[in-house]
């Protein structure tokens, strides 16, 4: 049976699970740029679906699934401003955290162990689907996309955050990253699972996903900060429809 689970990233993520809520953590980039990532996400399911931006909880009621939810960084956002949030990740200690967090503030995730494909037998769909990170860890992207569009509801949004493949990334998002700055362990990413902006876009159209926007995610060493750019030469992130 195909499957997008890769052994060595299964491994990689299970060595780090207990750092999740740490933000000084081995996921300190993560804790610094989701609240971007979240913002994004929000101000763009509020303009796909007409919802009240200024409500207590403007995603009430939609359907939510985060893949490769990890210990819940986005789960917990997305469930807190109203969704029904479903996270998913394949390290079962990934979940144990999640659902401990979440008890923890009190909220009603459902976290399972499980892969997109592999969701397909509960017949269930979703108005939007995060892949916000996932991309350059999975083994097969073929695979994992045409599964995620059967997920998705007609007319839903899916949200994709990843690493562009050429030299700027791999001094920036290897080099820098992981061996000067220490951002994150050693071996973290595979640039050689890196993709261009190009090649993601013939994947999602060829899976029936038209891609409706791309942007590029900056840090600013300043202000020691992310913001959404025009540059998407590192890391980029956008929103693909199911017609």
């Amino acid at each position: 049976m195909n499957t997008t689970i890769d052994p060595i990233e299964y491994e990689k993520f299970s060595k780090m699970a207990e750092e999740w809520w740490n933000p000084s953590g081995k996921f300190k980039a993560l804790h610094k740029f989701n609240p971007k990532r979240i913002e994004f996400i929000k101000d763009r399911l509020v303009n796909h679906f007409l919802l009240n931006a200024n409500a207590k909880k403007p995603l009430n009621k939609l359907d939510i699934l985060d893949i490769g939810c990890g210990g819940g960084l986005l789960s917990e956002p997305m469930s807190k401003l109203g969704a029904n949030v479903t996270g998913i990740d394949i390290v079962e200690r990934n979940i144990n955290i999640a659902k401990a967090h979440s008890n923890e503030e009190n909220l009603n995730i459902e976290y399972k162990v499980s892969t997109a494909e592999n969701l397909l037998n509960e017949n269930v769909q979703f108005d939007a689907i995060l892949n916000m990170e996932v991309i350059e860890h999975v083994s097969d992207l073929n695979l994992f996309i045409e599964s995620c569009e059967k997920l998705l509801k007609k007319d839903g949004i899916l949200f994709f955050a990843t690493l562009n493949r050429n030299i700027i990334s791999y001094g920036l998002a290897i080099i820098g990253a992981e061996y000067i700055l220490g951002w994150l362990p050693k071996g973290t990413h595979d640039w050689k699972k890196f993709i261009t902006p190009e090649e993601l876009k013939i994947i999602f159209r060829s899976s029936g996903l038209n891609i409706s926007e791309i942007l590029g995610m900056k840090y600013n060493p300043i202000y020691d900060n992310w913001y959404i750019s025009e540059d998407t030469s590192v890391n980029y992130l956008g929103t693909a429809i199911k017609p």
